[in-house]
């Protein structure tokens, strides 16, 4: 899949490096380490849910990712994370998609995330996406506290924006 000059596909563990990179670079994201990350990109194997990360890569190199789960007809959009120069250029839009066709092959119904409530741009995109907020989980990120907003889009019967 390409997208405004990307091109997006599905992350190996060759790409653990460069997806460390933008993950510690982005304070927003979950910072797993290393070790999750080998199970995330080992396809989640014993999870009991198909798990897959999908990412962004320009002449440059990775510029973005997103980690997306499915476990029957829910799906979780786990993680997504761009690089400091490649913010507001359509890399977080383009993985996010790319996300939600997998969750719709898993035959997913739905997609379920939480963000940072200060995260307003995240927060825009994902509407843009077709998430609406559901509800808020107050203090549930440390450094800082702060709430997560949770928000869903339903996958079935409603095409890509």
């Amino acid at each position: 899949m390409r997208a405004a000059g990307w091109r997006v596909r599905r992350a190996e563990l060759g790409d653990l490096e460069s997806i460390l990179a933008i993950e510690r670079g982005s304070v927003e994201a979950p910072q797993w380490g290393e070790g999750v990350w080998l199970g995330v990109l080992g396809d989640g194997e014993g999870s009991g849910s198909a798990r897959r990360c999908f990412l962004v890569e320009g002449d440059g190199g990775i510029v973005g990712f997103a980690v997306v789960s499915c476990s029957f007809e829910v799906a979780e959009l786990e993680s997504v994370a761009v690089a400091e120069g490649a913010r507001r250029q359509g890399v977080g839009r383009a993985v996010c998609r790319a996300a939600m066709e997998w969750a719709r092959e898993c035959e997913a119904e739905r997609m379920e995330l939480e963000v940072r409530a200060s995260s307003e741009g995240a927060q825009a995109l994902y509407a843009e996406l077709g998430f609406c907020e559901m509800g808020r989980r107050r203090g549930y990120y440390r450094e800082p506290v702060e709430d997560a907003v949770l928000m869903t889009a339903m996958l079935r019967g409603n095409a890509l924006r």
